[in-house]
């Protein structure tokens, strides 16, 4: 082959998919007391990671930082990349675009994310308004479409109060408003830990449909190993802050090297076995309670 031709064929070799969030020594400290110490992973298009860790080990305030969501008494430092743009220290101008449409976010609790005094239908609206510019009978069609997509498929939810609706259905909207711009990636910060055992199994599924079907990237944030084995396939466990292991759930469930990560694996059977009674497996990934035996 000349060299033309080798010229030719690099030039048109497939490159690999970009990442879309690159997280690089992240430490997140408050005065002289650091909460997360230099954390560091990727997550690519359509990939699936887990953190996972006890209360107070970080990963809730490792995801808030992406998107430069802390609190303003913590101070972030490292390198976030968020679809190539850093986060850490970043304007609320550039950190707007970014919100929504690049990355959505799930919460513990919906009505972190639902405004209690205005419809869900108008919530939900306002991003698509703001980031795919949808105006007129197309924005009424596309909120009506968002909440069928949850399982919400009346049209009465669209003009309910949050009050109105079970804390099962206000999860729903709460994904229903993450997704409303067709984010590339979704974080999901223990999205079901205030739910029923048999809500809980239902918005796993609906979780798990919609990442599949948009072919998104997902962040799964959880205190359990038997929920985060059935939404990912790669975790990072956290214990005060640092991560004390990672690897594929298959690995760290036959064969935890830290101590903590066999307690996890030990604990997550009865939830898992809670959750399998409720509602079948509804994600791709490997069960700890089937890893463990």
């Amino acid at each position: 082959m000349s060299a033309a031709s080798e010229t030719a064929a690099t030039s048109v070799a497939p490159a690999s998919p970009p990442e879309l969030l690159r997280v690089t020594d992240l430490s997140i400290a408050t005065g002289t007391a650091r909460l997360v110490n230099e954390v560091s992973f990727t997550v690519a298009p359509g990939e699936r990671v887990g953190l996972i860790g006890e209360s107070g080990s970080g990963k809730s305030l490792t995801s808030l930082a992406l998107t430069s969501l802390l609190p303003s008494m913590l101070t972030a430092s490292g390198s976030v990349l968020l679809n190539g743009v850093e986060t850490v220290g970043a304007s609320e101008t550039a950190l707007k675009p970014l919100r929504g449409a690049v990355a959505g976010i799930v919460f513990q609790e919906p009505l972190t994310a639902l405004d209690p005094l205005m419809r869900v239908g108008k919530q939900i609206a306002e991003p698509m308004r703001r980031h795919l510019g949808l105006r007129g009978a197309a924005l009424q069609a596309a909120v009506l479409k968002a909440l069928t997509e949850v399982s919400l498929t009346e049209p009465r939810y669209a003009r309910a109060f949050p009050h109105e609706l079970s804390g099962g259905q206000r999860q729903r909207v709460a994904i229903a408003l993450a997704l409303a711009a067709r984010p590339q990636l979704l974080i999901a910060d223990e999205p079901t830990t205030a739910l029923d055992v048999t809500v809980q199994a239902e918005v796993l599924a609906l979780l798990d449909r919609l990442v599949a079907e948009r072919g998104m990237g997902l962040l799964f944030v959880s205190h359990d190993l038997a929920v985060v084995s059935r939404m990912t396939d790669r975790v990072l466990v956290l214990q005060r802050g640092d991560v004390v292991e990672e690897g594929t759930v298959a690995s760290l469930v036959h064969s935890p090297a830290h101590p903590y990560t066999a307690q996890l694996v030990a604990h997550a059977r009865v939830l898992d076995a809670a959750l399998d009674g409720a509602a079948g497996e509804p994600g791709s990934g490997t069960s700890a309670e089937d890893g463990a035996q």
